[in-house]
């Protein structure tokens, strides 16, 4: 790959679309330098070329994804794992995604609508995972220490009249679909044949975006909250325990 530094940004990132973050991160907009070579571009941002090279082969190198089994991980671990990709979202993939959307083009026949939606999707998307650490979260946190023997009774108490993780459960389930919009906007991800390059990274940023959206709501659906009724349960039955000995 070390032919690639003499190589047109517009290339590189057409072989490769996941390139395109990989630059953006290290400050190269491959849209603002689509005719650059790698090696100037890098030049005029101050970056160490083999640097940058490094991680776009790294990148290139990962034939698929990751996958995470948490099936046995404890529910505090879950939970911090759905934290950090919260995280993921707010600090980096949602940033860059807005970032290409606001720089297409208004030549773009979908570019007005695309950035008229998106940021109502990111703020209605902020909003339900803020809640969901503030509340959910929160709560099921607050099973666990009384479980632990640390809690308030009283408060807990309090909490479970409150809360009910069958109810968080299934407005979870009705909300999963979160880029039912945009989908239908973009006639799901659909290009034409001549479409710009700048266009053909959106729409296959955007489809990441919801296959790992998908992702970490299975990890919710299927891991967590089975867990934290589970726990719920559990804490129900030992609070009336605790009354009856009194």
């Amino acid at each position: 790959m070390a032919s690639d530094v003499k190589k047109k940004i517009g290339e590189i990132v057409g072989e490769n679309y996941v390139f395109g973050a990989v630059l953006y991160y290290f400050g190269i907009e491959f849209y603002n330098y689509s005719n650059k070579t790698l090696s100037q571009a890098c030049a005029e941002r101050g970056l160490d070329t083999a640097k940058v090279m490094a991680r776009l082969e790294s990148v290139g190198n990962v034939s698929c994804e990751e996958k995470v089994s948490l099936q046995n991980y404890p529910i505090e671990l879950i939970i911090e794992y759905l934290k950090h990709t919260h995280h993921m979202f707010v600090k980096e993939r949602l940033p860059y995604l807005a970032s290409l959307i606001h720089n297409l083009p208004s030549r773009e026949e979908i570019s007005h609508d695309l950035k008229l939606v998106f940021p109502l999707f990111v703020e209605d998307f902020i909003h339900h995972i803020y809640e969901e650490e503030d509340t959910l979260f929160s709560y099921v946190h607050a099973l666990q220490q009384f479980l632990h023997g640390k809690g308030n009774p009283s408060r807990i108490y309090y909490l479970m009249e409150k809360h009910s993780l069958q109810k968080y459960a299934m407005e979870h389930y009705e909300h999963d679909d979160e880029m039912k919009g945009i989908r239908k906007l973009t006639s799901d991800y659909h290009l034409a044949p001549d479409a710009s390059l700048h266009l053909k990274v959106i729409y296959s940023e955007l489809g990441l975006l919801e296959d790992q959206l998908i992702t970490h709501a299975r990890v919710e659906n299927e891991i967590l909250f089975p867990k934290a009724l589970m726990m719920e349960h559990k804490a129900r039955k030992l609070f009336s325990e605790k009354i009856n000995l009194n």
